[in-house]
């Protein structure tokens, strides 16, 4: 039953999914020729909303693209979207009616995350090696894909791997514990392995072309993790600015394909010891990387410890809406579940 769901809902896609972003071939309407439309897309620009989304200076970086063209080029989408964009908080109440959450696999950690992982967002999860952030990755490839609560309709996964820690058989062992079929689930998974944190942000242009080509058929895109590849490419204190603004290039290239295409982006991060900590005896010398940078960019962010044997502890730790609290959940052969008591 489920597994044909899995390998079928590509097919049925809700026309207000498809509806949900404006493809830039309208601006041929508004006097944009095709060539220059080709150019934008070459870019990875490939709705309106991605032109007011891209500063005038990005704009008039790509070849081909004059300062004149790029001014009627961003004139153009204003008046297809609306000159001001600015709207009442009831309508844009409704507009959040199109958010949809992913369940984790564990009742309890769904409880804490207000039902799971929100699209139009960037979910970070950080915490020590062992601590379950690469397992609630591998579980979210498959929930993603699984039809839930409130209309979700399930969809495919796209999975950014910086640290080779992918293993498409541990999907397999997911997929057993839903029932749903095997070769479909990881058919519906994209994988990239990313090298360099310059392939990193390469990686997300072709990432948006191809939420662009499949509209509405997206609803996951997952990094693990965020600041592996930052860490090499970067050293010392000398090279710091350098890394936080590419860093910080990242992750709003992250929340706006996330906000473009209305897609959920989990993102996992590392830890580091802060030598400074004991010095002001704080209970946790360690803290997770990527500075304030990292910490305004993710909208939710989720701290994982170490519990008794198979068990872990979440912790929300920055929120917009949701309370700070913890909950209990386990990691077993079918990924990420709810402690057993």
């Amino acid at each position: 039953m489920e597994d044909q769901v899995v390998s079928e809902h590509a097919v049925d896609i809700d026309d207000d999914e498809e509806s949900f972003f404006q493809d830039i071939d309208v601006l041929q309407d508004h006097g944009i020729n095709m060539a220059d439309i080709k150019k934008l897309k070459q870019a990875g620009i490939c709705t309106v909303k991605g032109i007011q989304m891209c500063t005038k200076k990005k704009l008039c970086n790509i070849k081909g693209i004059s300062e004149a063209k790029m001014e009627k080029i961003k004139e153009a989408a204003a008046k297809i979207c609306g000159e001001s964009g600015i709207m009442t908080a009831l309508e844009y109440s409704i507009k959040r009616k199109q958010v949809f959450k992913v369940s984790t696999g564990s009742q309890e950690l769904d409880k804490l995350l207000g039902g799971g992982i929100e699209s139009m967002a960037i979910t970070e999860a950080f915490g020590e090696f062992r601590t379950g952030k690469t397992q609630l990755s591998h579980t979210l490839c498959v929930t993603s894909q699984i039809p839930g609560a409130k209309g979700y309709s399930g969809g495919k996964v796209v999975f950014i791997d910086t640290e080779n820690t992918f293993r498409p058989d541990r999907l397999r062992d997911i997929a057993d514990r839903f029932n749903v079929d095997q070769n479909a689930v990881l058919d519906n998974v994209l994988y990239a392995r990313a090298y360099t944190s310059e392939h990193q942000y390469e990686l997300l242009d072709f990432v948006a072309a191809k939420f662009y080509e499949e509209p509405g058929v997206f609803k996951m895109l997952i990094v693990d993790s965020i600041m592996a590849l930052f860490r090499v490419d970067f050293s010392g204190r000398g090279e710091l600015a350098d890394r936080q603004q590419k860093l910080a290039q990242l992750l709003s290239r992250l929340q706006k394909i996330s906000e473009e295409y209305n897609v959920a982006c989990f993102v996992t991060n590392q830890m580091t010891a802060d030598p400074g900590a004991t010095m002001t005896f704080q209970a946790d010398p360690k803290k997770p990387i990527g500075g304030h940078i990292l910490a305004h960019a993710s909208t939710v962010r989720i701290m994982f410890r170490k519990g008794r044997g198979e068990t872990r502890i979440a912790k929300i730790y920055d929120s917009p809406d949701l309370p700070e609290n913890e909950a209990t959940f386990a990691i077993g052969l079918g990924g990420i579940t709810d402690a057993k008591e």
